[in-house]
């Protein structure tokens, strides 16, 4: 669950206190949490208790005017990549049936485009009631997903239906909200991060590159079902769990990876910011520094990802425009001049693009386009992999017919 941003709700019912708990399992996982909670959450768990355990302030009210300037709900919104209502009171769930908006929560989870996970918590009795069972039809008709609850002892006294799911069990659901069979059985091969190309011993060209948006690439393809190899420059950041992963230096290098790789990939993604030019000559030792102006003689490095679109054994090829101007026309050319299938391209400078957490990405194919908003690089990716799954599949039906 590595770098999911999961927005916690917390409402009334005394099973508040697992979702504490719930926190530190999923911050275990490497999840980012961010915890709202309902004044009938508040009278179980203090805000202080979730703040301490997810590290982030915990948000109360709709009308909050600190909240709203720093972030107000439809930031919180998108921010998270899935939210989770542990416990859901019957009546919360009643609110979310009918579409009401009366506090932060509840308004958070109409404004949200990500999946929304409710883990009923309530006496037997409320669960049974022909109202509350109304109300989960309703929910479950408009997609939400409900799990639980489990039957046991309660708070109450009583025994039956209504115990919140032990957190073990929502953070399995969780991870699975993350995993699909999109493309089960696919090869995959990415590239991603920079490169470094040779002055001398000591110094060398490359770029700002972070690598991030690539290893999120990957991840998502891995948790869509396919087989992963990520070929990487140098980069500061751990490469995903369950990736074949290969580090490089150089652009030739990379590029020698990638064709060994390439008689048994069937998507190539080229999220990698490769040196267009490395030197001329490197030289043995370091360059002593003397006259006021040297020169640097430059050739230019292997177009890997037109080598691999113009190839025998040509996968489906997705490359990336990094531009810092007119992003679309100059991607449209990209897509041509080198016959891609599908193409990512993002502005980058003055902040945007390279080394920061969010970015917004134009993807284009023939005859079709897609503007993917501004969110975390890892929300991005798994957009992005969706969209390569279905141009992947058409077009492979499409061969086959």
């Amino acid at each position: 669950m590595l770098h999911k941003r999961i927005l916690l709700g917390v409402t009334g019912g005394i099973a508040a206190y697992k979702s504490a708990d719930l926190v530190r399992r999923l911050k275990e996982r490497g999840a980012e949490v961010q915890v709202v909670m309902t004044r009938g959450g508040i009278g179980f768990v203090t805000p202080l208790t979730f703040q301490a355990l997810s590290g982030r302030p915990v948000y109360t009210e709709l009308l909050d005017h600190d909240t709203e300037a720093g972030m107000g709900h439809i930031a919180l919104s998108r921010w998270s990549d899935l939210i989770v209502v542990a416990p859901a009171s019957a009546n919360f769930i009643a609110r979310i049936a009918h579409g009401m908006a009366d506090d932060l929560l509840t308004t958070l989870c109409l404004a949200a485009d990500v999946p929304l996970l409710l883990v009923p918590a309530m006496n037997h009795q409320m669960w049974r009631n022909a109202a509350t069972r109304e109300n989960i039809k309703r929910v479950i008709g408009r997609g939400i997903i409900t799990l639980g609850p489990a039957e046991g002892d309660q708070a109450c006294g009583e025994t039956g239906p209504g115990r919140m799911l032990e957190p073990a069990d929502i953070i399995q659901s969780v991870e699975n909200q993350f995993r699909s069979a999109l493309l089960s059985g696919t090869n995959i091969l990415v590239t991603a991060g920079p490169t470094r190309e040779a002055i001398d011993p000591v110094r060398f060209i490359s770029n700002h590159s972070s690598g991030r948006m690539g290893f999120a690439v990957a991840h998502a393809a891995m948790e869509a079902g396919a087989n992963v190899t990520l070929v990487a420059g140098p980069v500061a950041i751990d490469p995903p769990d369950r990736v074949r992963y290969i580090p490089v230096e150089t652009a030739e290098q990379m590029r020698t990876q990638v064709f060994n790789e390439l008689d048994r990939t069937d998507i190539f993604i080229s999220a990698a910011a490769v040196a267009d030019y490395r030197s001329a000559r490197v030289s043995g030792q370091k360059i002593k520094k003397g006259k006021d102006r040297i020169v640097l003689e430059l050739e230019k490095n292997p177009d890997i990802l037109a080598m691999v679109s113009g190839s025998g054994k040509r996968p489906f090829t997705v490359g990336f425009a990094a531009e810092t101007e007119t992003v679309r026309d100059h991607a449209l050319v990209k897509l041509r001049e080198k016959n891609l299938d599908m193409i990512a391209a993002n502005q980058v400078g003055d902040g945007l693009g390279f080394n920061a957490e969010d970015n917004a990405l134009e993807v284009l194919w023939h005859g079709g386009a897609i503007s993917l908003e501004k969110s975390s690089k890892e929300k991005l990716a798994r957009r992005l992999i969706n969209i390569v799954a279905d141009r992947y599949h058409e077009k492979s039906t499409n061969q086959t017919h």
